[in-house]
């Protein structure tokens, strides 16, 4: 009860932070001049070590983000501590950080530097020169976020909810966005993980074609600092990639064991003899040589008869 208290006043937070740059967003006119007064920036960088995929992911979100900056790669020896040092540096608010460990990926979302932040694991990342779709939005134009309704149901998701908003919304007046919707941000909750798919509005009854990028994220953990601090959800279905690798390995390795117990098992039930036979009943048994078949005909050999003639003369000659 105590995490979900925390939630809930985080959520609240969260909420009276978004109406407050809401109301500071709206446009005041000095003379005839609107001022930009809604300053959300998004930090949007990776570790060392990150794949290309993921590289590439990170400058289609820059470009379909004007309120995004970027930053160089982060050594992870010096802790993620330091990314909150590196947003206030950078002035923003906001941060996107991808972790490369062994062959997977993870993606950090954080409010810096107070919180909240969430982790989790990227899957299926498809960027916009992989997919090569049809569609095409304008650059720097404002999106439309939609959500699941199952955002609203679960206070985790809450938290999730209000932190895409801030994140992937461009803030209005934006001085690198464009005064126009023609596309549209979406997050879907299915399988216990959020799919994200960015769509073109390519008319104006409303039909969508999507344009890219697409990726899935599996939510790990969610705390109440940035990068850290006390852990307010754990996701009890979550099974970590090397988990997951050491577990086919395993079955890999019951199958080769199985096997090789059963021909074990073949040989040891397999019967030499189909019935039993006493070897000694066959000591006093003769077999004809017409019978003889095989090694059978080595024991067995004719004497020659000899002709008649041929035996007077060798009696002649012995006498």
């Amino acid at each position: 009860m105590g995490k979900r208290k925390a939630i809930e006043q985080i959520v609240k937070r969260q909420k009276r932070l978004r109406n407050t740059e809401r109301v500071e967003s709206k446009t005041e006119k000095s003379g005839d001049k609107e001022k930009w007064t809604n300053k959300q920036r998004v930090l949007i960088f990776a570790s060392r070590g990150v794949s290309f995929l993921a590289r590439h992911l990170a400058s289609d979100l820059r470009t379909l983000m004007p309120h995004a900056r970027a930053d160089s790669k982060l050594d992870k020896a010096k802790g993620f501590f330091e990314i909150n040092e590196i947003c206030e540096m950078r002035n923003c608010n906001k941060c996107i950080f991808f972790e490369a460990r062994k062959r997977d990926m993870y993606l950090w979302t954080s409010n810096t530097p107070h919180g909240p932040s969430a982790k989790f694991l990227i899957e299926n990342i498809h960027t916009l020169a992989e997919l090569k779709m049809t569609g095409n939005c304008l650059r720097g134009s404002r999106p439309i976020l939609s959500f699941d309704p199952e955002f609203d149901n679960l206070p985790h998701y809450q938290i999730l909810k209000e932190l895409f908003t801030q994140m992937f919304g461009t803030p209005k007046l934006h001085p690198r966005s464009q005064p126009f919707i023609d596309h549209v941000f979406t997050f879907s909750i299915a399988d216990d993980r959020i799919w994200f798919r960015n769509y073109q509005i390519i008319e104006e009854d409303g039909s969508l074609t999507e344009i890219g990028p697409r990726f899935v994220l599996n939510p790990i953990k969610i705390f109440r600092g940035s990068f850290g601090g006390p852990m307010l959800y754990e996701n009890p279905k979550y099974v970590s990639p090397n988990q997951y690798r050491a577990q086919l390995k395993k079955n890999a390795g019951l199958r080769f064991k199985n096997k090789v117990e059963s021909q074990m098992g073949h040989q040891v039930r397999k019967m030499k003899d189909t019935y039993n036979i006493d070897p000694l009943d066959e000591i006093f048994t003769t077999i004809k040589p017409e019978d003889a078949k095989g090694q059978e005909k080595l024991t067995y050999y004719r004497r020659k008869r000899s002709h008649p003639k041929d035996t007077g003369e060798k009696i002649a000659a012995a006498l």
